[in-house]
């Protein structure tokens, strides 16, 4: 079964937050990448339940649905991660969005 690890970071760590999911997926996240999620979450809202984008992250270890959505007036990113299997990977994206949102 998928777990789904959820929480916020600040918008302006997002690329640095997908690029370390990425690694530990054994995905190779590139610009390309970057300037697909930075126009897939530029009208997301995070109170509506259509309002949220979500991307793939198909690694050689693992792959993640990562789902975004800006909250409407702040400079916080919400994240939903699903298709976090491992404990190793549920620590991992679990830390990386407690480190994300601190600083």
């Amino acid at each position: 079964m998928s777990n789904q690890i959820a929480g916020w970071i600040m918008d302006r760590n997002l690329r640095a937050f997908l690029e370390l999911l990425s690694r530990y997926v054994g995905y190779a996240f590139d610009d390309t990448d970057w300037a697909t999620v930075e126009d897939g979450v530029r009208d997301t809202d995070d109170e509506t339940s259509d309002g949220w984008y979500s991307y793939p992250l198909a690694g050689t270890h693992a792959t993640l649905d990562v789902g975004l959505a800006r909250s409407v007036g702040s400079e916080v990113m919400s994240v939903s991660v699903t298709g976090v299997e491992t404990p190793e990977l549920q620590l991992r994206t679990d830390t990386l969005l407690s480190a994300f949102a601190g600083i």
